[in-house]
């Protein structure tokens, strides 16, 4: 009697499930007007799906290559520079009796890129080396004092930095050490990359333009060490692209890309794999919005916005296309149920409706 209750009470209810079943979503497609195109992904028609446009947010993919700049710095406006000036003439302009050498310090370089010098005027610097400006300021200087000797110092300011933004030990403004400073050694000098950042993006903005490699690509070869350039400010942060990972899956969650490609197999395996109770091996799908401008009727493109691509992960051929099927970003891995899940919640429940009658019954017995 209890199991003929039980049954009775279950065939009027529905059962509460952890994910969609395949069938569930499937027959959307199957109607007369469907509301987004189905493709089952194999070996044979991976090439052609690796063809479609990527989707989501997209890195720029763009990046300076190494070069090889000058060992010494340049002058630039706003730096400071320090000028002594030796004179051992008698009733020198520039110099006193008891001292022969005079210093300026502190001299700004204008936005013009000039500097002011008694009785000289003005001596444009900007773009030479600190020997460079030292032979120009005493060329100026002969007309009034031919035996003048002069040293320059330069003191380096924010228009000849670099700005370390974020994502770094010390960040701040790195003044550049010569023309030859790369971005490892600022990286360096910075104190590394943060090491709780996942996937650490390193953006690089130069005069407006702005270019982007995963910190991993860029240290695996050397000829990613840009050469930097002042006024250059440099961003590391958290890769931004995600998918997420729902259904029967042992993690329900909103993964960041832990590399700069992943493809399904690894996506399953981000979000801990197929929960073997209740997925549906033969129903792992991945969701996928195009923008109206990347369909096309031909099938060198999608023909619809939506797309669900499905795969079958109990034979050779779904693994193997899996592995070559490429994850977007806002990309939805999605686990689907086995049909026989609901079956064994059923069961579960009829077994543990028939053990609390039976102890039920045994309890009542012992009176």
């Amino acid at each position: 009697m209890a199991l003929a209750a039980s049954l009775a009470l279950l065939a009027g209810c529905a059962l509460p499930r952890g994910a969609a079943v395949q069938s569930e979503i499937l027959k959307q497609a199957d109607k007369d007007n469907p509301s987004f195109q189905v493709v089952e992904v194999t070996r044979a028609n991976m090439p052609l799906i690796a063809a479609w446009p990527q989707t989501g947010s997209v890195l720029e993919n763009r990046w300076l290559a190494t070069a090889t700049g000058a060992e010494q710095s340049v002058i630039q406006a706003g730096d400071l520079v320090d000028i002594r000036i030796w004179d051992s003439q008698e009733n020198s302009l520039l110099t006193n009796a008891a001292e022969k050498s005079t210093v300026l310090p502190n001299v700004q370089v204008g936005a013009d890129g000039a500097i002011f010098l008694p009785y000289v005027d003005e001596v444009f610097i900007r773009g030479m080396t600190p020997a460079s400006a030292r032979k120009r300021i005493q060329e100026k200087l002969e007309a009034i004092v031919p035996t003048a000797q002069v040293q320059v110092s330069l003191t380096e300011g924010r228009g000849n930095a670099i700005e370390m933004v974020s994502g770094v030990a010390k960040p701040g403004s790195y003044p550049m050490p010569s023309r030859n400073y790369k971005i490892f050694g600022l990286i360096a000098d910075a104190g590394g990359v943060s090491p709780t950042l996942k996937n650490p993006l390193v953006r690089l903005i130069r005069q407006g333009s702005t270019y982007e490699i995963t910190a991993r690509t860029m240290m695996e070869d050397g000829r990613y060490n840009t050469l930097l350039m002042p006024g250059d400010s440099v961003i590391i942060e958290e890769d931004y692209r995600t998918f997420t990972g729902i259904g029967a899956s042992s993690r329900q969650t909103l993964v960041t890309f832990p590399k700069d490609d992943i493809n399904a197999l690894e996506a399953l395996s981000l979000i801990g794999g197929l929960y073997d109770v209740r997925a549906d091996p033969t129903g792992v799908m991945v969701l996928r919005e195009y923008t109206p401008k990347q369909l096309s009727s031909s099938a060198n493109r999608p023909n619809m916005q939506q797309v669900v691509f499905t795969f079958d992960m109990t034979t050779a051929d779904g693994l193997f296309a899996a592995r070559q099927f490429q994850i977007y970003p806002d990309d939805v891995v999605l686990a689907t149920e086995s049909p026989l899940a609901g079956l064994q919640t059923l069961l579960s429940i009829i077994n543990s409706g028939v053990t609390t009658t039976q102890r039920t019954a045994a309890a009542a017995n012992a009176f």
